[in-house]
């Protein structure tokens, strides 16, 4: 129950903050049924069952709950704290993922993606693997404070970066790709941005001794945790994409690129000193590529106007 919270209360926070995306088009409800000859892009319940016996075009998510996949989902399925459920008809193309949940697969059913499960399923099972996993590994009984936050943190990005990844998959991909054709622009998109940011925030802070300043300097705080989460996703996946092509993949699928670009990441981090500059770099070209690309909508935008000009 704690958990579903948590997941709920992070998705919230996201939709809130990159309302510029959701014109994707996604069912958001407790209970969701995709019949046999329908048709939708995105489904996400919350607490609820969502049972598909028809076609989902991109992603199925849910957070607790169950999914119940009779028919098809062209991209991924992620549970966190959910139960998912494959029938024999069942046909996934792409990753199956479940993060404190469950996954039960009958004969018959067809994941053509990779499947992750992430067991912990409790608060008690991540105390447990702080004390007996990480405990034996430094050879002591208490783990640094600094490190279990550090955990934590890693823990949090990961829901998150799943999360945007399935949700948001195309502009992720996009924005991605930006940075590769356009660094250097996107660099200083990105510094430019982040010294403007800070000039507005602490001007706001000066107003906030005569009460104008703080609905600003709020709305100011939210917007830059939501752009840094969103291109420290993006990057995930441009990191985690280099990787996989490199060991001689193709295809791997967003969610996949992301999780791997996440372990990537999460492991320079852990240098002293080099991590620290690594990330400083990484929120530049991530404030740089969600700017300039409008949190990777630009190119949908663009499309739209040539098309509306033929």
């Amino acid at each position: 129950m704690k958990n579903r919270y948590l997941y709920s209360l992070i998705l919230i926070f996201l939709l809130g903050g990159i309302s510029p995306l959701l014109g994707q088009g996604f069912i958001l409800q407790k209970d969701i049924i995709v019949e046999r000859d329908e048709v939708q892009d995105n489904v996400v319940g919350l607490g609820g069952e969502i049972l598909i016996k028809g076609t989902v075009t991109e992603n199925a998510m849910a957070f607790g709950g169950t999914i119940i996949l009779e028919g098809k989902v062209q991209g991924s399925i992620v549970g966190f704290g959910a139960e998912i459920r494959l029938k024999s008809s069942a046909e996934v193309d792409g990753d199956v993922i479940s993060l404190g949940g469950s996954i039960e697969k009958e004969n018959g059913s067809v994941i053509d993606g990779d499947t992750v499960q992430f067991g912990l399923e409790s608060y008690a099972d991540i105390q447990e693997f702080l004390k007996e996993g990480l405990g034996s590994v430094f050879g002591m009984k208490i783990i640094p404070l600094l490190l279990i936050i550090k955990l934590f943190a890693l823990f949090i990005w990961f829901i998150l970066a799943v999360l945007l990844a399935a949700v948001f998959p195309r502009p992720i991909v996009y924005a991605s790709s930006q940075i590769r054709t356009q660094f250097w622009p996107v660099f200083g998109t990105g510094l430019l941005g982040i010294i403007i940011f800070t000039g507005l925030v602490i001007f706001s802070a000066f107003l906030s001794l005569i009460l104008i300043g703080i609905p600003i300097l709020i709305a100011l705080v939210f917007l830059g945790i939501v752009i840094k989460i969103f291109g420290r996703v993006i990057l995930f996946h441009l990191f985690g994409e280099s990787l996989s092509k490199a060991f001689g993949s193709k295809n791997a699928s967003v969610i996949g690129a992301v999780i791997l670009g996440f372990i990537l990441v999460s492991f320079i981090g852990f240098i002293p000193i080099f991590g620290s500059l690594f990330y400083f770099v990484l929120s530049i070209l991530g404030w740089g590529s969600v700017i300039r690309t409008k949190f990777g909508t630009k190119n949908n935008i663009v499309r739209a106007n040539k098309e509306v000009a033929v």
